[in-house]
């Protein structure tokens, strides 16, 4: 493997950081980063103080959006140790999305060790506050100057780090979610299982009027039908049945693949609780909480780990869930997973590594 060669850089001292961290606002020291040209490969390893970059107004992912990220945590246990959790996953799914966008792969052994090294070098930064982590966010961007539409011969992959609370200010209260039934994220055999933020661009603008009208997301349907579930803006969507069965849409090429949410496909059956996969229309959601055979929803994704919602708001319709009340097995699943992550129960399958 590689050496990452290390910078000495003049830290933060002391790092006092706010009681509101908020989501992805507040930075540590230091970054990794490595380049990557068609001759050489990747090199250029290195962890350093966290700069800005200088690019040339030609540069490729300005121009064809050439880019991809993704997101883990670092986690405070109770004796003091720093835990991380399915980081291996994640960086498995990362080179997936750039195997999607026609960028280079990451060696995985050197993009976890890179990882660990931040890390370690970061640990004062890993917050303690209740529900709080250190989010990690690897990115490759597409650096060759030029505006041909094809894979650049050039390339930037770095990691930074970001203390933060839970992605929703608002703890476990549940959020409200608009239907999008105008607008559509992504299609089978385009860009939506892979990370990449045009797929984010493209769900900005009815994100937007979902927040106008006092809605916290946006519900995503087929691009076909415009009927079947297809997941929440921030995170993937599951459906709670007579308060014992998870449902959740399955895995269609339009959604992605998440880390937590095949975390609690695992878990589940371990807290007494079905798990199924598969296709869902938003006629039957509504019409099973009107019936009461749909008894909980809720999202899940690295963020906000479990955020139950309270209501939704279809075709000017809104329909409240659960009394727009947390449920219970939002609550167990919650639990279930944050005592792992926390180091508060036994890990039982070999998800976590401590640094």
């Amino acid at each position: 493997m590689l050496k990452i060669k290390i910078e000495k850089i003049e830290e933060t001292n002391p790092i006092d950081l706010p009681e509101r961290l908020g989501f992805g606002r507040i930075f540590t020291d230091r970054m990794f980063s490595q380049k990557f040209n068609r001759k050489a490969g990747w090199h250029d390893q290195v962890i350093s103080d966290q700069k800005n970059f200088e690019l040339p107004p030609s540069c490729t992912v300005f121009h064809n959006g050439q880019m991809v990220f993704d997101g883990t945590k670092a986690y405070k246990a109770r004796d003091g140790k720093i835990n991380l959790f399915r980081t291996k996953e994640n960086i498995r799914r990362f080179n997936l999305s750039a195997q999607r966008m026609g960028m280079p792969e990451v060696d995985p052994d050197l993009h976890f060790e890179a990882i660990k090294q931040l890390i370690d070098l970061e640990k004062k930064w890993v917050p303690n506050a209740a529900g709080s982590a250190l989010y990690i966010r690897p990115v490759m961007i597409a650096t060759e100057p030029t505006l041909e539409v094809r894979s650049s011969n050039q390339y930037l992959h770095y990691i930074i780090l970001s203390p933060v609370a839970p992605y929703f200010d608002s703890g476990f209260d549940p959020i409200s979610v608009l239907v999008a039934d105008k607008f559509v994220r992504s299609t089978p055999g385009g860009t939506g299982e892979a990370k990449t933020p045009g797929n984010y661009a493209g769900s900005i603008a009815a994100t937007e009027t979902a927040l106008k009208k006092g809605y916290h997301q946006v519900l995503w349907l087929d691009a076909v039908h415009r009927e079947f579930i297809d997941e929440v803006g921030a995170m993937n969507i599951a459906f709670v049945e007579r308060g014992e069965h998870i449902i959740t849409p399955e895995l269609n090429g339009a959604i992605l693949h998440g880390i937590t949410r095949d975390s609690i496909k695992t878990l589940a059956p371990k807290l007494g609780l079905g798990f199924l996969e598969r296709k869902i229309s938003i006629n039957e959601v509504i019409k099973k909480i009107r019936t009461k055979e749909i008894t909980e929803i809720f999202g899940m994704g690295t963020g906000a780990v479990v955020a139950p919602i309270g209501k939704l708001l279809y075709k000017d319709q809104e329909i409240e869930i659960n009394n727009g009340k947390s449920g219970k097995v939002a609550k167990t699943i919650y639990d279930g997973l944050t005592a792992i992550q926390y180091g508060i129960e036994n890990d039982p399958f070999n998800w976590i590594h401590t640094i």
